[in-house]
């Protein structure tokens, strides 16, 4: 059939199961709305308030799916809009497709009103991106790109499609889309061998998980690995949910604000098995002494990663699921009872602890995960909060936390929180922000407002920078520069001006009651929760130090 440009897009996204795109209009896409009004019954279009929100509600909605996300803008400032939320799905592997409009092909090169070669800007921070300018090359371009976002190691794509190609017709033929394989080329059966040997000889064996394993869907196969070779397990802020956190064999997170089990268990231990982890400084601390006394299998798909950051004994470069089914039959059955009841000892000796005394972070954590049972899907912004959000929840199922890991992304939270609720209606879906990074993208509250999209917005109220703060209290002699936020900005006027419902909560007894409410409303709701300003998230490791040097605030004191 002959279709024109807009026309042959619509019809490639439906042919991809898209049933979901958050953008923002403009000239250069006219066109392609045009044909959107036409479909509106088959695809869904969010408005979101600003082209970031739109990036991070496809990022989100693809994290809480495994489904590639999908968002649009037009040209110009339209487009570069969309750059930190392209590049903070890079950094965290996340499969998505960016689709820009761009000037008409006379137009480029031109200075031409809002047009910016935003392939070459975002090629740094996409596995691919395409300029089209050839209508009859737009179907297989978007085709590929869909591929190439969620095969291997997934990450976002850009089609910059120029406006004269949106309305310019050409014969459209409907395709059954490829399926991504698992990766499984460079998998060889020595490399699984010597695996295998390394930990069927290990008497203190550790494992790590990152968000290679909740990418690849492989929480059955990384259980199956814990429970047959009695080994403790860690993860990164990325591989939370990979494994159950209320399992026996969990120690917390590895890291600068790791737990110390987590972090003296990886530096006492034997044999290092690293699945899916890019091994970030945030994780390692002093690369040198990192896991002195462990030789280190190392478990990824992206040969990339490989000896990148820290140097391994062994490499499987693969799919995580897929190297896993084939390592688990040449494992054998282990007990390390020595090993595991050491570990039992320290998560008693060294628990995360707070001051219970008062409202704070870890508190309202602790309530939400009891008021949610800890079956809510929980994203969040950048800094004290996220960490808190981390250490205090217990993430029981993979693609429940969504987090900015990577590139660390002030604002990404809330047009993510609004992604994965339309992504997964059926779950109470809450993001957990600072008052500085509420105030970066807290436009999106009408975006939730104007769908009544049913999210909870927790905002941690410091009236401070927290984390910078934290950092400039420890290590910059209590010089607060630019961190303190004390004006006269109102979240609960602001949040109720937006059409939200707001609470203020001030005491620890409010906590609980205001979380059932908000639940049960259904509706889009904002609850500022006034804490204190130099609460710090504990433990910490100092940067470039060593994991094993982490200390609490009662170390702190001795």
């Amino acid at each position: 059939m002959i279709l024109n440009g807009s026309e042959i897009l619509v019809e490639c996204l439906k042919e991809q199961g898209v049933d979901t795109i958050f953008g923002y209009p403009g000239g250069a896409v006219l066109n392609i709305y045009d044909a959107l009004y036409k479909h509106q019954s088959e695809i869904r279009h969010i408005l979101t308030s600003h082209e970031q929100g739109a990036a991070h509600a496809a990022d989100g909605y693809a994290r809480a799916t495994g489904k590639v996300g999908v968002c649009l803008a037009t040209s110009g400032p339209g487009a570069t809009n969309l750059v930190t939320g392209i590049a903070t799905a890079y950094m965290d592997s996340v499969p998505m497709v960016a689709i820009t409009g761009n000037v008409g092909q006379t137009l480029l090169g031109k200075d031409s009103f809002q047009e910016v070669d935003i392939a070459g800007v975002t090629m740094p921070i996409t596995k691919h991106n395409f300029i089209v300018k050839d209508v009859t090359k737009l179907a297989d371009i978007i085709r590929r790109a869909f591929l190439i976002a969620k095969t291997g190691r997934p990450g976002p794509v850009l089609i910059d499609i120029t406006k004269d190609v949106t309305a310019a017709e050409t014969e459209y033929t409907p395709v059954v889309p490829k399926q991504a394989e698992r990766a499984a080329k460079w998998i060889t059966k020595e490399d699984l061998e010597v695996a295998a040997d390394l930990i069927n000889a290990s008497k203190r064996p550790m494992i790590f998980v990152g968000g290679g394993a909740v990418i690849s869907e492989a929480s059955a196969e990384v259980l199956a690995l814990v429970e047959k070779i009695d080994a403790p397990i860690c993860d990164s802020l990325m591989g939370k949910g990979a494994m159950d956190g209320t399992n026996v064999h969990y120690t917390g997170m590895l890291g600068m604000h790791g737990t110390k089990p987590s972090n003296f268990a990886v530096t006492e231990c034997d044999l290092l098995i690293a699945i899916g982890v890019r091994f970030s400084d945030r994780v390692t601390g002093s690369i040198k002494q990192f896991a002195p006394k462990a030789k280190i299998v190392h478990i990824d798909v992206d040969p990339a990663e490989i000896n990148k950051n820290v140097a391994s004994y062994n490499a499987v470069v693969g799919d995580v699921k897929e190297v896993l089914t084939r390592l688990l039959p040449m494992v054998k059955e282990t007990k390390h009872a020595e090993w595991m009841q050491h570990i039992m000892e320290m998560k008693e000796k060294f628990p995360l602890k707070y001051d219970s005394s008062k409202l704070t972070g870890p508190y309202i954590m602790e309530t939400l995960y009891k008021v949610t049972a800890g079956e809510a899907v929980v994203t969040t912004e950048v800094g004290q909060h996220q960490m808190w959000a981390a250490q205090y929840y217990k993430y029981k199922d993979p693609r429940t936390f969504i987090s900015s890991g990577g590139l660390g992304t002030m604002g990404y939270g809330l047009g993510a929180c609004i992604g994965a609720k339309v992504a997964r209606p059926e779950k109470t879906v809450v993001n957990i922000a600072g008052d500085g990074c509420f105030r970066m993208n807290m436009n999106e509250i009408a975006t939730a407002t104007r769908y009544n999209i049913p999210i909870i917005q927790m905002v941690f109220n410091n009236h401070v920078l927290g984390m910078v703060r934290q950092w400039q209290n420890l290590f910059y002699g209590q010089r607060y520069s630019y961190t303190t936020l004390n004006d006269c900005v109102d979240f609960v006027k602001l949040a109720e001006a937006m059409g939200a419902k707001a609470y203020r909560v001030t005491t620890k007894e409010e906590v609980e009651p205001v979380l059932r409410e908000a639940i049960s409303l259904n509706i889009p709701v904002v609850i500022d929760f006034q804490i204190e300003s130099d609460d710090k998230v504990w433990p910490m490791v100092a940067p470039g130090a060593p994991i094993q040097e982490v200390f609490a605030e009662e170390d702190l004191k001795k």
